[in-house]
């Protein structure tokens, strides 16, 4: 039996490496205190380039169901990322005409945090999120979600109204196919894509709008955002990659816009073939972009290879540095990304004493591989370290304005990437 790995899109042979990061644990699989006592699990985090298809992508290591069923992040906790939702919303509202006659859908619909946006202007809104303690969350907020995942059968299934509804609070909601489609961080996250992306073919009305919003491949390069390559999150997106994939189910990218989430993203918006929307010049101009970024050939990415290894002697050279001078330093937030970067680097807690999250989910566990424990974020005023490694670094603004008060004993913060920074909280607000 062949050992050869395939390219989830095309099923292509892949055999470009772009990034090999080691064993690492899954970057969501936090720890209680029992399982400190037991041997962790580990895989290797190897990223691959098909050179047919153009995407960049890491092996399954594990069936979704077993990563995303019951899981640890709920998007609500951000207050910037439900701002970035409600000017979505009122956006994607206006641009095409929605209304109480109109259905919105939202896949991997997390808790509640854009739809809440969607119900509070009196349009029809059904959420579709896997993972069942936060599709519960979503319900109780009053958001009918179903909880399943989306593929091929299922999304035919919503659209003909033969879905068992579960707990779902309006059920005559199906049966209905999607005026807008939202597939928000969700498209990079699921193993076997040609079945996701029948799924939402399937949920997306005839002359409906299906919007995606991906990291950029183009941003992930040049940023040097190689911490947010994990097992959960299976690929990496240019353009060219999701038109491609996108395509092979009748569907049609007709407008790209960059938008600053995650460091640098994309939302595609996209139609059914020969959909009423005219193809932007937007997309041509992204695509020549991303060929004269040299996203097509290796060369690129061995600069990216070369990068990534300065971030992590920058960091650890750091904390060496202050360990030396008797000085503490601490994190803050528990993201995936985070849990990659420290275990690339070989973090312990004697370098990172713990991490402060603001997710009661998190508090009182340990951080995959290097079990650096998860405290609440004013146990950070308790100790008073030198130093604040933010994990988040997509959130910095947010979380700097947060934690100013810091400034108080002089702590400074640090992002570790593309390069490594240090700075001082902003000033208070009179």
């Amino acid at each position: 039996m062949s050992d050869v790995l395939l390219c989830r899109s095309c099923y292509a042979p892949l055999r470009e490496v772009v990034l090999d990061l080691g064993q690492s644990p899954l970057a969501n699989s936090f720890l209680d205190e029992e399982q400190l006592e037991q041997r962790e699990p580990f895989y290797p985090l190897c990223t691959y380039r098909c050179v047919e298809c153009g995407l960049v992508q890491v092996p399954a290591v594990q069936a979704s169901e077993a990563i995303f069923s019951d899981y640890a992040y709920f998007s609500s906790i951000s207050s910037s990322w439900v701002e970035n939702a409600r000017r979505y919303v009122d956006a994607m509202v206006g641009r095409f005409d929605l209304d109480a006659e109109s259905l919105v859908i939202e896949v991997a619909s997390n808790d509640g945090y854009l739809l809440q946006h969607v119900v509070a202007q009196g349009i029809p809104a059904l959420g579709i999120e896997p993972a069942t303690n936060i599709a519960r969350e979503a319900q109780s907020k009053g958001i009918p979600t179903l909880n399943c995942f989306v593929t091929q059968d299922n999304g035919e299934a919503v659209a003909d109204g033969t879905v068992s509804p579960g707990e779902l609070l309006d059920p005559s909601l199906l049966g209905r196919r999607g005026d807008l489609v939202v597939a928000n961080n969700v498209f990079a996250h699921v193993p076997d894509l040609n079945d996701f992306t029948a799924g939402l073919a399937a949920l997306l009305a005839s002359d409906g709008v299906l919007t995606i919003e991906v990291q950029h491949l183009l941003q992930m390069v040049e940023q040097v955002q190689f911490d947010t390559i994990y097992h959960e999150h299976f690929s990496y997106y240019s353009l060219a990659a999701a038109r491609y994939q996108l395509a092979r189910h009748g569907l049609q990218v007709f407008d790209v816009e960059e938008v600053p989430t995650h460091g640098g993203s994309l939302r595609y918006f996209v139609q059914h073939e020969g959909g009423p929307h005219e193809i932007s010049p937007a997309v041509e101009a992204l695509l020549e972009r991303e060929r004269a970024a040299g996203l097509n050939g290796p060369e690129v990415y061995a600069r990216f290879r070369h990068r990534v290894e300065a971030v992590r002697d920058g960091l650890r050279a750091f904390l060496a540095e202050c360990r030396s001078r008797g000085e503490t330093v601490v994190g803050y937030g528990a993201p995936a990304k985070g849990n990659t970067l420290l275990n690339y680097c070989g973090l312990t807690p004697d370098d990172l004493a713990y991490t402060a999250d603001l997710s009661p989910h998190k508090q009182g566990l340990y951080l995959p591989g290097t079990r650096i424990p998860i405290v609440a974020p004013e146990h950070i005023a308790e100790t008073r370290p030198d130093y604040i490694l933010l994990l988040p670094w997509n959130l910095r603004d947010e979380i700097s304005r947060q934690m100013r008060h810091v400034a108080e004993w002089g702590a400074r913060f640090v992002v570790a990437l593309p390069e490594l920074h240090v700075f001082a909280p902003p000033e208070s607000e009179s």
